[in-house]
């Protein structure tokens, strides 16, 4: 093991090491692209696998609430131009999202609340963007 470390130390960083064409690309552009493919995203995989998923990209939270609930933090999130709510739960409590941009992943689910059916989003995955 020391031998190796003390190779990949005194061992220069070519730029050719991380984009060497491989034999079936003809060029660069083809060994990029040839790698997004076989490299998808999670979002994408989770796409795929599960056509009720929604992904939207860089949307605006307008307002973010957290309230404990049981023994887990009832997050709940509006963003710009939709009136429907977005909810999921978390262990913890995190830091504000009010204002920022955010990617999330959801599905439209309905919830009954003080005796009527209100429709929510489901959140599976938020991330800033």
């Amino acid at each position: 093991m020391e031998l190796l470390s003390l190779w990949l130390v005194k061992r220069p960083i070519f730029l050719t090491d991380f984009f060497t064409p491989q034999p079936h690309c003809a060029t660069f552009i083809d060994y990029f692209f040839s790698m997004e493919e076989a490299v998808k995203s999670t979002v994408d995989k989770m796409l795929v696998k599960h056509d009720k998923l929604v992904h939207s990209e860089g949307v605006k939270v307008c307002s973010h609430t957290q309230r404990v609930k049981d023994e887990w933090v009832q997050h709940t999130v509006m963003i710009d131009d939709c009136q429907t709510p977005f909810t999921f739960r978390r262990t913890k409590k995190y830091k504000s999202l009010n204002g920022a941009r955010v990617n999330i992943t959801y599905y439209a689910d309905t919830q009954g609340v003080a005796g009527f059916e209100m429709d929510i989003f489901k959140v599976v995955r938020i991330k800033r963007s």
